[in-house]
């Protein structure tokens, strides 16, 4: 199997475009499948048969394995026997069925209402800095939307009059999703007055949102000022930017928004997958009942 193994990762980057990280993830579960399977005198390809597949992944379950590291390993093992039923060097395929282990779905993380307002008024108005950071918080807390979408944002992307800010999703498809005032008023601020101290003379400029270069703002920059506030505003709780994407869909469901609706914002495609935050919700009230009811406990 081990000859297969180098015309298989050929077909990964070459067919397939996958990034060298993936494609080492695929080597490294496949190497060591091989290695397993050569104790038990398995050489060859069509010498593995499903239940070979199945002693394997119950021999790394035992082993302590998380279920993520199983499911990698299913889809490495299939992919590799599909690879050689596709290159005829099988005619059957022993993983054709092999089931991929569920992963526990753990709640996302949010913050509080009350949280989230003291983050989003630590920024303060005095500075450029402020009004550009107070501009993006208000913003993405808004909106829902990704970080990566957050800095992607050229001024075109921003209609404050009519009050929605377009974004383009990981996948390719647009959204228009609405602002609110206070979010409104923020942006207004930023361009109107502090987006110029931060761009260069002579050098045009399309992103919305600068740094101190004058050119577009980073992830990690931005990561940086987010975790600069959460400290200022003493939320002892973890905060990524991606806990105002959670927290904004979050209290959206928790005040009756429609799922569809709030799926349509966060550019979801699928509505499983925005289901959850109801499930945030019932465990946010579960708490509360249980911290005040007197009879609670």
């Amino acid at each position: 199997m081990k000859e297969q193994l180098q015309p298989f990762v050929r077909y990964l980057s070459e067919e397939r475009g996958l990034s060298r990280s993936t494609i080492e993830s695929y080597e490294r579960d496949l190497s060591m499948f091989f290695e397993y399977a050569a104790e038990d005198g398995l050489i060859l390809p069509d010498h593995v048969r499903k239940h070979h597949i199945a002693k394997y992944l119950l021999h790394l379950k035992q082993s302590g394995r998380a279920v993520a590291t199983l499911s990698r390993t299913v889809s490495s093992i299939r992919a590799f026997f599909k690879f050689l039923v596709l290159t005829q060097v099988l005619t059957s395929d022993p993983a054709v069925h092999m089931e991929t282990p569920k992963q526990e779905k753990r709640l996302p993380s949010v913050i509080s209402i009350a949280d989230i307002g003291r983050l989003l008024d630590a920024p303060g108005p005095e500075t450029a800095g402020g009004v550009r950071d107070k501009a993006m918080l208000e913003l993405l807390y808004a909106t829902g939307i990704r970080v990566s979408e957050l800095i992607a944002l050229d001024i075109s992307d921003v209609n404050l009059d009519m009050g929605f800010v377009r974004c383009m999703g990981a996948s390719g498809k647009e959204r228009i999703i609405p602002l609110g005032k206070v979010a409104s008023s923020s942006m207004n601020e930023y361009i109107a007055a502090a987006r110029s101290r931060f761009a260069k003379p002579g050098r045009e400029e399309s992103a919305l949102f600068l740094n101190h270069l004058g050119t577009r703002m980073t992830r990690q920059g931005f990561w940086k000022i987010i975790k600069k506030y959460a400290r200022e505003s003493g939320i002892e709780q973890e905060i990524t930017p991606h806990t105002l994407r959670h927290s904004f869909a979050a209290h959206l469901v928790e005040n009756g928004a429609d799922l569809r609706v709030v799926q349509e914002m966060l550019g979801h495609a699928d509505i499983s997958t925005t289901q959850i935050y109801s499930q945030v919700t019932r465990s946010r009230m579960k708490d509360v009942y249980d911290q005040t009811h007197p009879r609670a406990k």
